[in-house]
């Protein structure tokens, strides 16, 4: 019966020591952590890793309930394979997760934090399409200008093998391909 952690920030720049310092506090023997966005549960390979890891009788602690998912079909599926493996789920900083009426305030909960994620979603959505009409351009910046590219089709008309292209405007294969064809 081992206590394991397990910590989540959104992004590079977000700090993980308040939840390592909580996961310690709490008496965690092995905690995994990972900076990875909790939209998507299949692409944190340390969720995957630390569900792999957690036996019969262990408990999975983590801070807060959105640090496991974002989702409540997410949080769903977590919270049945614990239960498949005889295992709890702790949630230090909101304890009432931790009692009888924990699978409601689960439920609710889980349902904030998906909602919260739509809007941020809906959010970010407007602002690109607020700043496309602004004019603001997004992606890389052509490698080549259209005098480049118009030159770059000559050059192969003429018989300029795709290799030698590549070197001269310094291009992968592929961007020589999608320009010429363009």
């Amino acid at each position: 019966m081992a206590l394991i952690g397990y910590a989540r920030v959104s992004s590079i720049g977000q700090s993980l020591d308040v939840q390592l310092e909580k996961l310690n506090a709490y008496g965690c023997t092995e905690i995994f952590s990972e900076k990875k966005s909790g939209t998507n549960t299949t692409a944190r390979e340390e969720l995957k890793n630390c569900m792999k890891y957690v036996r019969k009788g262990d408990t999975l602690v983590i801070t807060k309930l959105d640090r496991l998912a974002r989702s409540v079909l997410d949080l769903a599926s977590i919270r049945t394979e614990l239960k498949n493996k005889d295992a709890e789920l702790v949630v230090l900083d909101q304890p009432a997760m931790n009692s009888i009426s924990g699978d409601l305030m689960f439920n609710i909960l889980g349902a904030f934090a998906e909602f919260e994620t739509d809007l941020r979603k809906e959010r970010q959505v407007d602002g690109i399409k607020a700043a496309k009409d602004k004019g603001v351009k997004f992606g890389a910046k052509p490698k080549l200008s259209q005098a480049q590219v118009v030159e770059m089709k000559q050059k192969r008309t003429e018989g300029v093998l795709i290799k030698d292209l590549m070197t001269e405007y310094g291009l992968s294969k592929a961007s020589v391909y999608r320009l010429l064809a363009g």
